[in-house]
């Protein structure tokens, strides 16, 4: 399962974004696209992401680490607006120094990114348990992510940098410690400060050459021509300003994510790639206008095998939605898409698209802020005739069946954008390039 043969991206700093609300298939088209660079780099979120790469059979699922990992050449970032559970992360270089894959030398974690503990796990788990009391849960992964920001942004956190000034981080870590047993005395909660310091003192010593300034390394090796490519975890539907708050992850996950994430400007980042899965998942609470709770629904659901790779739980399942995408593509300024698991719609006797919300009857002319007025829209939808062959081993646009490629163009032709690349299959291969 070679990868594809793809025509070169003339950008040197790529984006790839998550246009929905997440599980669009980011991983696949980032390992795809790794070859072409050298630096593949995470700028938002944490161990929340889930991605699963199959290389020759075999299934690699990393959630901390880039996908490019797997890329022998690459190197990889772990940007500064990224936070980190450090136990995960040794977990999964050992999972990969497991199957062959040395990453250690490979990577690199920026001294300013906040680590995330297992006491911000914990709180995780109490806050949700404090929300569902009222009937409120978010639907939280519980790996502590929120938890984890909320002491970044209270400027009370602890960054990687403070790991190689160890003293300083032992009395960081005791204040910290000490802060959150008094906020959830009511749970009985406690942190073993000294386990805890004994244990960062040995992580400490295996990291202390993969922490750098990545903000300066970044912007050097853009300097000399190296060639990046970011890596956007969750999506844009879940970022904490565009998506639909609360149900929302804690972090940008657009392309300002991108920016603060990593300290490169703006103006570098030459091309962004939106990720659009053919139909549209959501996993955990919140409002999901194109949501089929039927018997399609459920069809789309067992044929996409749509069940988290972070939680294993199963995915809520509906049409494409090009309302939401099209808002999507405004906030991050798509220059292609890549459509993914077109493959999956191929039992649809007719696919639908929506393409409009109406609300009191009148057509909204943008996706809404409010959860209550999203909840209360009308889908407009249009039917499009299915193809109902395999179309997996298809490898050029124009061996796609003629109902396919006419599904493809309309959703090019509702979002605006033109689709790069197609997903037709879950192995690395199965992708085709539309150019």
């Amino acid at each position: 399962s070679t990868l594809p043969a793809m025509q070169k991206i003339d950008e040197q700093v790529i984006a790839i974004i998550g246009s929905q609300w997440g599980d669009e298939g980011k991983g696949k088209l980032v390992d795809a696209l790794a070859s072409q660079y050298g630096i593949v780099a995470r700028a938002n979120g944490g161990a929340n992401a889930g991605h699963t790469i199959v290389v020759e059979g075999k299934k690699f699922a990393v959630h901390l680490l880039p996908s490019g990992i797997i890329n022998e050449e690459c190197k990889c970032v772990i940007g500064n607006g990224v936070v980190v559970h450090v136990p995960t992360l040794m977990k999964e270089l050992e999972e990969l120094e497991a199957q062959g894959i040395n990453a250690r030398e490979r990577l690199f974690i920026s001294d300013r990114a906040h680590v995330l503990f297992d006491m911000h796990q914990a709180i995780d788990g109490m806050k949700e348990a404090e929300l569902s009391g009222g009937g409120k849960a978010i639907g939280t992964t519980k790996r502590g992510i929120g938890p984890a920001y909320s002491s970044k942004m209270s400027r009370g956190g602890i960054r990687f940098g403070d790991l190689l000034h160890f003293g300083e981080f032992k009395e960081k870590f005791a204040r910290m410690a000490r802060n959150k047993e008094k906020r959830f005395q009511e749970f009985d909660f406690h942190v073993d400060v000294d386990a805890e310091v004994e244990r960062y003192a040995e992580y400490a010593k295996k990291l202390e050459n993969v922490i750098i300034d990545t903000v300066y390394e970044l912007n050097n090796w853009a300097q000399q021509g190296q060639r990046i490519l970011v890596e956007g975890a969750n999506a844009t539907m879940l970022d904490i300003d565009f998506g639909t708050y609360p149900y929302v992850t804690s972090s940008n996950a657009s392309i300002g994510g991108a920016v603060t994430g990593l300290g490169l400007a703006a103006n570098k980042i030459e091309c962004v790639i939106g990720v659009v899965k053919a139909y549209t998942t959501r996993v955990g609470a919140g409002p999901f206008p194109t949501e089929l709770l039927g018997e399609d629904g459920e069809r789309l659901q067992k044929e996409g095998h749509e069940v988290g790779t972070t939680t294993q739980r199963a995915r809520r399942c509906g049409w494409l939605d090009t309302v939401v995408v099209r808002y999507t593509s405004m906030i991050n300024g798509f220059k292609y898409l890549n459509l993914t698991k077109l493959d999956t719609l191929s039992i649809f006797d007719t696919i639908k698209i929506g393409f409009g919300y109406t609300y009191n009857g009148k057509l909204l002319p943008s996706f809404p802020s409010h959860l209550d007025v999203l909840s209360k829209v009308e889908v407009e939808y249009i039917e499009l005739p299915g193809w109902k062959t395999d179309i997996t081993g298809v490898r050029k646009y124009e061996d796609l069946p003629v109902e396919a490629q006419k599904y493809v163009e309309k959703v090019e032709e509702l979002i605006g954008v033109p689709c790069r690349y197609i997903g037709v299959g879950p192995g690395r291969d199965a992708l085709v390039e539309k150019l």
